[in-house]
């Protein structure tokens, strides 16, 4: 090549390696759950039929079968391999109990059940004493919003009761309030402990979001709340001055907005003692009050709008995230409670530098889940996300909504989506109704309206469809102001699939199929999709369900039994709750939804604000993948117990249907031995006395592309813990070229090893295999026609050719100047400067790197000519 033309055309070409050929994974168990039993429940289905349902742990493989006895007799002759309920065809009760097999070996038994005569447990209720308002107005209580947790580490939940006084408020609505009272009761109906929020909480949907979870990971769930000057924890202890009332006396019941209402004097934030009631912690309460005015009004309408949540932000560990505001400024702290101290994590505030976008992005409430595959959680507000470390996700200026929902929607698309409900249209501008990317919050579709949406629900209902189906109250407002209600069912691909639709409420598996049930006021309906309307499966006369309209029940989860939700309704004189249980078989046996922490985290942040259906992290409906993946769990509250670090690598198939695909297990303890069961894609393998040490990691070169369950057990140890593991097809050699003015790139993908040939000239690069890298080559390139050629070490992935050609191209920087102007790229050629309106101001002859001075020249915008043979280029440059 001509020297002269090598030096002056020479150009680089850049090479990145985003995928990797041996693609490695590493697989840990990072979550700390809460330890659950058997859940065993049995109900009389009639007089000659028990039903008998019971949980499958996250913590065992799918491979799992279980014994059933009644009266310590065993009920079959073979475990059950294929579900985790059985009718029983008996005409007695008796106390039944379930055996695991693990590996052929029986397991400890169960707690034992003793049959319920119907299909629900009534819990009997201390109702708290009724009162006056000192502007003598009298009131009583009723049970409100309720959540769970496990106080003493028996594996059984306890539950968690709020007690709402009847003249509770809105934040639009002047008045005094009762006090708030909350309650932990066993479900035998013992009452452990009361606390009292005292007079300066205020009572209504927006003040009070209780989180029940075991937020230091020792095995036992606490309770964390917003609490004031006055409240007594339930040893009667009273937190800072009893005697302080910031309740506003001043002006008219009627027509003042602070009436009776709390805008001032201290909040603290208080964790108290699950099995106790005794508050542990307690520090001034972020995020703070601060200038009511702050926060868009001055009465209190928009500063006193709390929810809460909690998350796994360090991807092991559960972290508080408390918030306030969302209809102007938005702000979240996350808190964490380790070792017996309360430390703040991080605050977002729309208010500092940065995070303007996410000002009026909130909803009602938030959800939680890991969106990006990092292992730790990002919180969504609503119209904006946060990452785990506290900084902006993404906002996506759609404004405020009453209600959003967020899982695996549709199975077809990698990550989550988002189905959310919008109430301006001045920002959301054409779709209230919105379906997102849950990573990115940018909308995949949508349906236009444009007014206050208030509801919307998301499930897979319709099994002829794949993926959930969506709908909600849409309408449309025409000039005189008349809305009219768009009914409308669609499918994950904004598909209508009806212009029926049902109650857009909650949702709940309830029958024995794989799609859900909807959930709304004290019923459970059926969607018939054939027919477009619901059919009646449960509604729980003499019960209630909560907050008016809004008509949610104190609680839905998976409480007991299978992997089916229970639901818990109020009676109506408040006497007693009833937690209702589906006893209808079924011959799915999949994971206890406890144990999948999005939905664990749903459960306890479904009290805050307008509660919300719990949704799990992966798809589960009619479509879903028959290789269920096991949770990434450990067992909270071991810490005592000896248990490994373990790491899974894996390594794809050389060649795309060649079955060498390897999976290695690495531990961080000796002197064990390892019993290893690995099940899926066909696979049933069972390998027993396994040599695994910190210089000797185990391995198999011999699986198929596909999904497999791993579970790796210590019988000395009684550890045994299960996880998903996906070995990859190997993919096809791919390269992209990209051109700018100094580098031809190579976005390349399919290896970690690749040989490159520029112009005949061929090198070999290798970089590391377990993450992206980015390669530089210095390469002579001609002015006429290039020819680049790769390929990796595996002949099966195909080769990659591509020719190009280069041309004479200037390069002008910098853009804006401020004075000097520098013209590179240019052989033999002819600068001209030209004004906006078109004329000439300078011309000169350019040679290689050339620099202008446009000092002098009047600011503004300049057009930029160069001219090298026929080839004519022109910049726009800007003089500031």
């Amino acid at each position: 090549m001509n020297q002269k033309l090598q030096t002056f055309f020479s150009k680089k070409a850049v090479f990145l390696i985003l995928f990797l050929f041996g693609i490695t994974t590493q697989v840990c168990a990072q979550r700390n759950v809460e330890k659950l039993n058997r859940g065993l429940v049995a109900t009389r289905l009639s007089a000659s039929q028990v039903y008998v349902g019971w949980r499958m742990l996250g913590t065992e493989s799918t491979s799992v079968s279980y014994n059933l006895y009644c009266d310590g007799v065993k009920l079959a002759a073979s475990p059950f391999t294929t579900t985790t309920n059985y009718t029983h065809a008996t005409t007695t009760n008796g106390t039944y109990t379930v055996r695991a097999i693990i590996n052929g070996v029986e397991q400890p038994v169960s707690e034992p059940a003793t049959v319920w005569a119907n299909q629900y447990l009534d819990i009997a209720m201390q109702i708290p004493p009724a009162g006056t308002t000192p502007d003598n107005v009298a009131y009583t209580y009723s049970v409100n919003d309720c959540s769970v947790g496990d106080v003493d580490g028996d594996g059984q939940y306890e539950i968690f009761v709020k007690w709402d006084p009847s003249n509770s408020k809105d934040n639009s609505q002047p008045g005094y309030t009762g006090n708030v009272y909350i309650d932990c009761y066993r479900l035998d109906g013992t009452r452990l402990w009361r606390i009292d929020l005292g007079k300066n909480i205020r009572a209504g949907a927006h003040y009070t979001q209780f989180m029940v979870y075991d937020l230091d990971s020792d095995g036992k769930a606490e309770l964390a709340c917003r609490t004031a000057d006055g409240t007594i924890d339930g040893t009667g202890f009273v937190i800072g001055d009893a005697a302080a009332d910031y309740r506003n006396p001043n002006g008219s019941k009627t027509s003042t907005s602070t009436y009776g209402g709390v805008i001032s004097g201290p909040e603290f934030l208080t964790i108290f003692n699950g099995e106790t009631g005794k508050a542990m912690a307690t520090t001034d309460y972020m995020p703070a009050r601060g200038s009511v005015s702050s926060w868009g009004d001055s009465y209190g309408g928009r500063s006193e709008r709390f929810v809460a949540a909690v998350a796994y932000l360090d991807g092991s560990k559960p972290s508080l995230i408390m918030g306030r505001g969302y209809y102007t400024r938005l702000v979240r702290v996350a808190w964490d409670w380790r070792n017996g101290t309360l430390s703040q994590r991080w605050i977002f505030d729309s208010a500092t530098s940065g995070n303007a976008a996410a000002a009026g992005m909130g909803n009602h409430q938030m959800t939680v889940g890991d969106v990006d595959g990092d292992g730790k959680d990002e919180i969504f507000n609503g119209s904006s996300g946060i990452d785990d470390d506290g900084t902006l996700l993404f906002a996506n200026t759609l404004g405020h909504g009453d209600a959003l929902h967020m899982s695996d929607m549709d199975p077809d698309r990698p990550g989550m989506e988002i189905w959310q409900c919008l109430e301006e249209p001045a920002k959301y501008k054409t779709n209230g109704l919105v379906f997102l990317d849950a990573k990115t919050g940018a909308t995949l579709w949508g349906i236009p309206t444009n007014t206050d949406v208030g509801r919307c629900n998301a499930a897979d209902i319709d099994p002829r469809y794949k993926g959930y189906e969506c709908f909600g109250s849409a309408g449309v407002k025409d000039a005189q102001g008349v809305t009219t209600t768009t009914n409308f069912l669609m499918d994950c691909k904004g598909n209508l699939i009806s212009n029926k639709k049902p109650t857009q409420n909650f949702s709940i598996w309830w029958d024995g199929d794989l799609n859900r049930e909807l959930l709304d006021s004290n019923k459970i309906d059926k969607w018939d999709y054939l027919n477009g309307k619901t059919v009646n499966m449960l509604t729980a006369t003499g019960y209630s369900s909560n907050n008016t309209t809004k008509a949610t029940p104190c609680l839905s989860a998976d409480l007991f039994g299978d992997w089916r939700e229970e639901v818990i309704f109020r009676k109506d004189d408040n006497t007693s709750i009833r937690i209702y249980t589906s006893n209808i078989p079924t011959t799915h046996k999949l994971y206890t939804l406890m144990h999948d922490s999005q939905y664990r985290l749903a459960i306890a942040w479904q009290n805050s604000a307008y509660n919300q259906p719990p949704h799990p992290s992966y798809y589960l409906g009619v479509d879903m993948d028959a290789n269920i993946l096991a949770p990434n769990i450990t067992i909270a509250g071991n810490s005592t117990t000896i248990a490994p670090k373990l790491k899974i690598y894996v390594e794809t198939p050389t060649c795309p249907a060649k079955a060498n695909g390897k999976i290695s297990i690495a531990t961080d303890l000796n002197g064990y031995t390892y019993n290893l069961t690995i099940t899926g894609n066909g696979l049933n393998l069972a390998l027993n006395n396994q040599t695994i040490n910190t210089t000797t990691n185990w391995e198999k070169s011999d699986f198929a592309a596909g999904t497999y369950i791993v579970t790796v057990a210590i019988p000395s140890l009684s550890f045994q813990e299960s996880y998903g593991v996906i070995v990859k097809e190997i993919s096809a050699l791919t390269a992209k070229r990209e051109e700018s003015n100094k580098t031809v790139s190579y976005i390349v993908s399919g290896s970690n090893e690749y040989n490159v040939t520029v112009n005949g000239v061929t090198n070999t690069y290798i970089t590391a295999s377990s993450e992206t890298a980015k390669i530089e080559i210095d390469a002579s390139l001609l002015q006429s026609t290039n020819t680049v050629a790769i390929k990796t070490n595996s002949d099966c992935q195909g080769i990659v050719e591509d020719t190009f050609n280069m041309s004479p191209t200037a390069f002008v920087h910098p853009n804006p100047t401020s004075d000097v102007v520098n013209i590179e790229g240019v052989k033999n050629g002819l600068m001209q400067v030209y004004t906006s309106g078109g004329t000439l101001v300078l011309e000169k002859k350019v040679e290689n790197t050339t620099s202008v001075n446009l000092k002098g020249f009047a600011v503004g915008m300049y057009l930029v000519r160069i001219t090298q043979g026929t080839e004519v280029q022109t910049f726009k440059v800007y003089l500031k």
